[in-house]
């Protein structure tokens, strides 16, 4: 299978509010926009999309309805100190506060108004014990 394309889509009672959330905070734009879905694209990447559907629409089979839960969106940024300064001040909760990973990762987490948790990230270099891990490709340049 080759795929084409990959995002995610969080489901939710609140199909405007979610959208917003992410186009005023995370800087999406939509790019299909109606009551029950909307397609948001990073107005910074065409390659980053993330869409939002009405938890209940017709065309979820009855058994997979509902809200998204259980699910943390990874947003690997360039500058993760200014993200979390800008989200902070805006009034975003912090579950985790900004802080540097053995494992690799400058990050904190935070949350969007369905409690789908954010994790933004900016890749660091691990420490050795962590380093022997990864594969040598998959290593972030120092």
């Amino acid at each position: 299978m080759k795929s084409t394309s990959y995002y995610p889509v969080l489901m939710t009672d609140d199909v405007a509010g979610t959208a917003a959330f992410y186009v005023e905070h995370f800087r999406f734009q939509p790019m299909f926009d109606s009551d029950w879905y909307v397609h948001l694209q990073s107005s910074e990447s065409k390659r980053v999309n993330l869409a939002i559907l009405q938890g209940d629409h017709e065309t979820i089979p009855a058994e997979g309805r509902g809200k998204t839960s259980g699910l943390i969106l990874n947003f690997e940024v360039e500058d993760v100190d200014g993200v979390y300064e800008r989200l902070e001040a805006a009034g975003l909760p912090i579950l985790l506060p900004l802080r540097d990973e053995a494992f690799g990762q400058r990050h904190f987490i935070t949350r969007d108004p369905n409690g789908v948790l954010i994790d933004v990230i900016k890749p660091i270099p691990p420490s050795a014990e962590f380093a022997a891990q990864f594969a040598p490709e998959a290593l972030p340049a120092d």
